[in-house]
């Protein structure tokens, strides 16, 4: 490994084991089970079925961490992401949310899934379970629109 092109290639490969050592937590905050969005108002299976599987990993306390999110510098975009989606929504937490801010979250909800911007497109890449039809999306936003109408169940 003589030269330039070889020196550059020993420090990237030092780089990414080095960034090994920046620790990324893959813990999930604890959860009451009381708080969530299943406890505090009836969600139909369907709709429940959805927001699991298109949802949970970012808007929940019940995060599966696949093996990618342990390997800096992925670890540290998906950590990112997780944190920055629990803190715009968590699923986790619902029943700790004004009513004001469930109908927005709920009205929000809608607007993102119609627009095709959540599920995250970066994220239904290595998860193509999350990918949601035209169907998922009518029918998650039926039943977030029927919430905030009143014709749903309670806020």
């Amino acid at each position: 490994m003589r030269g330039w092109g070889g020196r550059i290639l020993v420090a990237i490969i030092g780089l990414f084991v080095a960034a090994q050592f920046i620790p990324v937590s893959g813990a999930n905050p604890s959860e009451d089970p009381a708080q969530t969005v299943y406890a505090t108002m009836p969600v139909p299976p369907d709709i429940a079925g959805l927001l699991r599987r298109a949802c949970h990993d970012c808007h929940s306390s019940q995060t599966v961490w696949p093996w990618y999110s342990r390997v800096a510098p992925v670890s540290w975009l998906v950590a990112r992401d997780v944190t920055k989606g629990r803190g715009e929504l968590n699923f986790s937490e619902w029943g700790r949310y004004p009513g004001r801010r469930k109908d927005r979250k709920l009205k929000e909800i809608c607007e993102q899934v119609t627009r095709g911007k959540m599920p995250m497109p970066v994220y239904t890449l290595m998860h193509p379970q999350a990918k949601l039809s035209d169907q998922d999306r009518k029918a998650m936003c039926g039943w977030a629109d029927a919430v905030r109408q009143g014709t749903g169940p309670a806020l």
